[in-house]
């Protein structure tokens, strides 16, 4: 391979990581005979950051350049850093290339914006259309389409895309325009639009025609930063909230705050980027597509952001104490899925279960209950585990907040590790 290309390789995958909404889930396409690759719901190998994220193999800008200068981006105009940039058939070589040796399943495509967003987005394109077109490949592709693009151009990258993005980024627009004044929320939504209209589109042809093209299969997905703006989490949830009610968003990804520009005095000064808040705000994301929650039980004027010690449901059932205890052997599937402890699965397997015998202790632990959460929320056949309104909500958090004291054997050799 060719060593020019590999350096820009280095350059563009190392400009690419602080993207995170590079998910596969959401399509599945078997092989097909005179094609290559396939995007199976296990087709996108992954890699883990350092942080813990999980990142695509081959997750890459075309470019690094960019006219805009965005003040929490690595990539903004005025940075001093390595610039490279990657032909339309290097990129396509490169992704062929690294399938055909195995290192990648698919391909998770961004891009600074150089000269103007349609120009940017039309490359974009013709990297997607040669993938599919010229070397038949079948496997997953991600594109991230560009504020501001046409939506001609939208419409037909949605055609080879398995699922597209466009990045928030920060969730209020008076923000958006401090940190990022060449920016505004219309350039954001406007895109989505033009991909929920195709995606809408498709489906009523599909209906009338087997055959007809998919668009974006996959669905939308977006990105917000958490911790570069005063934004409360009350914020940021309500905007998920009301992009969930899209027909063709299916996740929204929250990204922690990196300060990657600390000269900049626009922005605040962090040691490091927020990331419990940033899976609590996952796991709120979770009660609002699996849970039934709305945004006002997780969050409203009394509790603006979410509590860093414990999680979200646990938090909701603590300052709800008069909603417990629950009886598994007689709640509905929508009380069960409220009580700490208990996910989706293990609710639907308490529904199936109670219908041949009475619930116990032992029943519960074979489900997969973590009852160390849930006992103090619940009561079946034989559970003496005294509730929430007996020891109290502020007794229960510190029960399962504070952290176990391992005892050490005297006689236990202990070897110091430095961190």
């Amino acid at each position: 391979m060719d060593e020019r290309v590999l350096d820009k390789l280095k350059i563009l995958a190392e400009s690419a990581k602080y993207d995170v909404s590079c998910a596969s889930s959401g399509t599945s396409r078997s092989h097909k005979k005179g094609q290559i690759g396939s995007a199976e719901g296990w087709g996108i190998c992954h890699s883990f950051a350092e942080d813990g994220r999980c990142i695509s193999l081959l997750k890459i800008m075309l470019t690094n350049n960019c006219i805009y200068d965005c003040a929490y981006c690595i990539n903004r105009r005025s940075n001093d850093l390595p610039r490279a940039t990657l032909s339309v058939t290097e990129l396509v070589n490169l992704t062929i290339e690294f399938y055909r040796r195995n290192y990648i399943e698919g391909l998770f495509l961004s891009s600074g914006v150089v000269r103007n967003p349609d120009y940017t987005m039309e490359r974009l394109v013709k990297v997607v259309k040669d993938l599919r077109q010229v070397y038949r490949f079948n496997g997953y592709i991600h594109l991230k389409s560009i504020p501001g693009a046409s939506q001609e151009l939208v419409n037909e990258a949605g055609l080879y895309s398995d699922r597209m993005s466009v990045n928030i980024e920060i969730p209020n627009e008076q923000s958006l325009q401090l940190l990022a004044p060449e920016k505004d929320f219309q350039s954001v939504f406007t895109p989505m639009r033009y991909i929920q209209q195709g995606m809408l589109q498709s489906a009523e042809e599909r209906k009338k025609y087997r055959h007809a093209p998919r668009f974006v299969p996959a669905g939308q997905s977006t990105q917000m930063i958490v911790g570069a703006t005063s934004d409360s989490d009350k914020d940021i949830l309500h905007l998920t909230s009301a992009l969930y009610k899209r027909p063709s968003m299916k996740r929204v990804y929250y990204s922690g705050f990196v300060p990657v520009n600390g000269y900049d005095k626009r922005l605040p000064a962090l040691k490091q980027p927020p990331l419990v808040r940033e899976n609590r705000l996952y796991q709120a994301d979770w009660l609002l597509r699996f849970y039934n929650f709305n945004v006002d039980e997780i969050v409203d004027d009394s509790y603006p952001d979410l509590d860093l010690e414990i999680d979200p449901k646990l938090a909701w059932a603590l300052r709800h104490p008069e909603a417990f205890p629950v009886d598994i052997n007689r709640a509905d599937y929508e009380m069960l899925l409220r009580v700490p402890g208990l996910g989706v699965k293990s609710a639907k397997m308490i529904l199936t279960a109670r219908r041949y015998s009475r619930l116990g202790t032992s029943h519960l632990k074979q489900i997969g209950v973590v009852l160390k959460k849930a006992q103090y929320f619940i009561t079946c056949n034989e559970l003496p585990t005294r509730t929430i309104n007996e020891i109290k909500p502020e007794n229960v958090r510190r029960i399962l907040t504070q952290r176990k004291v391992t005892r050490i054997d005297d006689g236990q050799l202990i070897i110091p590790f430095v961190y």
